[in-house]
């Protein structure tokens, strides 16, 4: 065998390797798990979260960071989706303290084993050593910061520096009017779509999807998604996904 021959076995097994350790989760057993809980079941009939893993491109053996984690709801479908081989950061803010207590508790049940807990600013989510992530997942929360004391700017440098070259930030959220910017961020808890994605990009990340999944055209956004009832109306909400260039 030709040292040629050798290296291009070697590279073909590698590679297999790699797809091996990062292959495509079932992502419609995730969601159907048993042992998942009624709350989270609940959650389920307004995030559509088979359709939204399957938009990350989440797989098994990432790490992936979830910023604005609250109790752990998208923390835990990350957590099953990268498997025992992955590692996903949930980040709350300290004085969160609900949200703190109710993550640290996931972490203690089984599918929570691969989640480590943050109590972390927005504008410093990270310990120092934590780089080269696969993927950043940011769902429902980026609007929140637009009224907490936080630098988003800073904000969204960190997470462009600790992704790896390649990595994706997905982000959700829920849409407000043309021309409201971060206006309605409070009262409504929503974001002008715009707004968001031109604040990500300048911080060096591009634009290379789109989801419509969660899309409702017929909302007027002209009320506050908070408190959710069941007689709330549906929400407008995009989903992006943004690239950190190679």
């Amino acid at each position: 065998m030709t040292r040629s021959v050798l290296l291009a076995l070697l590279f073909t097994a590698a590679a297999s390797l790699g797809a091996a350790a990062q292959s495509v989760p079932n992502f419609a057993a995730i969601v159907a798990a048993p042992d998942r809980s009624e709350a989270d079941r609940t959650t389920d009939k307004r995030r559509d979260p088979a359709q939204l893993l399957a938009f990350t491109g989440v797989r098994t053996g990432m790490t992936v960071l979830d910023m604005g984690a609250g109790g752990g709801y998208s923390t835990e479908l990350l957590a099953r989706a990268v498997g025992p081989t992955g590692k996903v950061y949930g980040q709350n803010a300290p004085n969160f303290a609900n949200a703190v207590r109710g993550l640290e508790a996931r972490t203690q049940t089984p599918a929570g084993k691969n989640i480590v807990a943050l109590a972390r600013p927005f504008d410093d989510p990270l310990p120092p050593d934590v780089r080269g992530l696969d993927m950043v997942a940011y769902f429902f929360f980026y609007h929140d910061t637009a009224y907490l004391e936080v630098d988003r700017a800073a904000m969204n440098r960190k997470l462009f520096a600790a992704l790896k070259p390649g990595g994706v930030m997905i982000i959700a959220d829920h849409s407000a009017k043309a021309g409201t910017g971060v206006s309605v961020a409070r009262s409504l808890h929503r974001i002008e779509e715009s707004v968001l994605k031109g604040e990500v990009e300048t911080a060096g990340f591009k634009l290379v999807g789109e989801g419509n999944f969660l899309r409702h055209p017929e909302d007027p956004r002209d009320f506050s998604v908070q408190p959710v009832t069941p007689t709330r109306p549906a929400v407008d909400e995009f989903v992006l996904k943004f690239q950190k260039p190679q």
